[in-house]
């Protein structure tokens, strides 16, 4: 009973893991980047993009961290360091 409730919930509102998984099919199922993907997701569900900051999981967030070095929207690092 509780399984369902929480199913149902999960469906109706939108959570960090729901949205995690929308944007990954999303990804998987056409060309899009995960940049573009959470546009188009936010454009066909009326989410205003200043909200989505909460919504996106720390996976997610490196994903779009090395895309965005890939596209030269961050600068790139690295995180090995030699001592000096």
């Amino acid at each position: 009973m509780d399984k369902e409730v929480n199913d149902l919930l999960k469906a109706k509102f939108l959570c960090q893991t729901k949205f995690t998984q929308d944007i990954e099919k999303l990804v998987q199922s056409s060309d899009l980047n995960y940049i573009e993907a959470i546009i188009t997701y936010c454009e066909e569900n009326n989410i205003e993009l200043e909200s989505v900051s909460k919504l996106i999981s720390k996976p997610l967030k490196e994903k779009l961290k090395v895309e965005a070095m890939d596209l030269n929207y961050l600068k790139k690092t690295t995180r090995s360091r030699l001592p000096l």
